[in-house]
């Protein structure tokens, strides 16, 4: 099975923890932003597709995530960037993006994201922003995935 679906917006990485003292007891949360674009990727996925991947199945996940491109560029530069010649090094760095995908998606689309044995991702420039996201369980299926979703 291969399931696709797109989350607008600017691509968001997973910030930090962050820690508080309370009455001699730290606790450690998620930031606000974070948790509100987790929520924002689990509720998408459900409104589009509604179905969980069995346990201990492999999965492989291709993310896409588009930036939107900079105000300002030449009509040139802005060309190489749509045909992906001129790739964005910019934050949040990829490895960040893939977490905030996979703990959204836990529990949700997959029991736990260790069944995930390939990561394919990509950051490109878009006229809109937005994040796509295929998961795949099939073994042809993962091998079109790999060929770049």
């Amino acid at each position: 099975m291969l399931i696709k679906f797109t989350i607008a917006g600017n691509p968001q990485g997973k910030a930090r923890p962050r820690f508080k003292k309370i009455n001699d007891k730290v606790l450690a949360f998620t930031p606000t932003k974070t948790r509100g674009y987790e929520t924002k990727v689990r509720n998408e996925y459900k409104e589009t597709i509604r179905y969980k991947f069995p346990k201990d199945i492999p999965i492989a996940v291709a993310i896409i995530a588009y930036y939107k491109i900079p105000k300002g560029i030449s009509k040139i530069k802005r060309k190489e960037m749509i045909e992906g010649k001129i790739s964005p090094t910019k934050r949040p760095d990829s490895d960040n993006v893939i977490k905030t995908i996979l703990d959204a998606l836990n529990g949700i689309a997959f029991h736990d994201d260790s069944q995930v044995f390939r990561i394919e991702f990509e950051k490109r420039y878009g006229e809109i922003p937005m994040v796509k996201v295929a998961i795949a369980n099939d073994p042809i299926l993962n091998e079109k995935l790999a060929a770049k979703y």
